[in-house]
């Protein structure tokens, strides 16, 4: 019924990167008294360029933390395990807009809730994080059992 694809599991690194997650969030909350839910720093941004009001610049260096974290890691290290399933930039766009629209009707995303609201104790993270992985697994479930 269900079996792990050993050449993708990787434990370790997985470890190591939910430190790094949970080790900024806590700096984030003790240093600056920011939450970091990256849908609400992008979704600052966003609305503050609309409005036309100066952004705070901690948001911009955050973001741009995460896109070079990101090229940093696949120029160090190589491709993402799993990542190297092309899809067309439609796909991409349009999961980009599911995801954003998503985050907002559910007032923040996996980081703000998961990685900041269960461990304040908040009810709504803790049934947006139960309806998150929910929403997950019936996914998977469907994607490789029913399609």
């Amino acid at each position: 019924m269900f079996q792990i694809d050993h050449a993708l599991f990787a434990p370790w690194p997985a470890l190591g990167g939910g430190v790094l997650i949970g080790a900024a969030a806590g700096i984030m909350a003790l240093v600056g008294g920011k939450i970091m839910g990256c849908s609400g720093i992008a979704g600052g941004n966003l609305h503050d360029l609309i409005e036309g009001v100066p952004t705070q610049r901690w948001r911009w260096a955050f973001l741009l933390g995460v896109l070079l974290g990101t090229v940093g890691w696949i120029g160090l290290l190589g491709p993402i395990a799993g990542a190297d399933q092309p899809m067309p930039w439609l796909g991409y766009t349009f999961g980009g807009l599911a995801v954003g629209f998503g985050t907002r009707l559910g007032s923040g995303c996996t980081s703000g809730h998961g990685v900041c609201g269960i461990p304040r104790l908040s009810r709504r993270s803790l049934a947006a994080v139960a309806l998150f992985f929910g929403t997950a697994m019936l996914t998977v479930f469907i994607t490789h059992h029913i399609i």
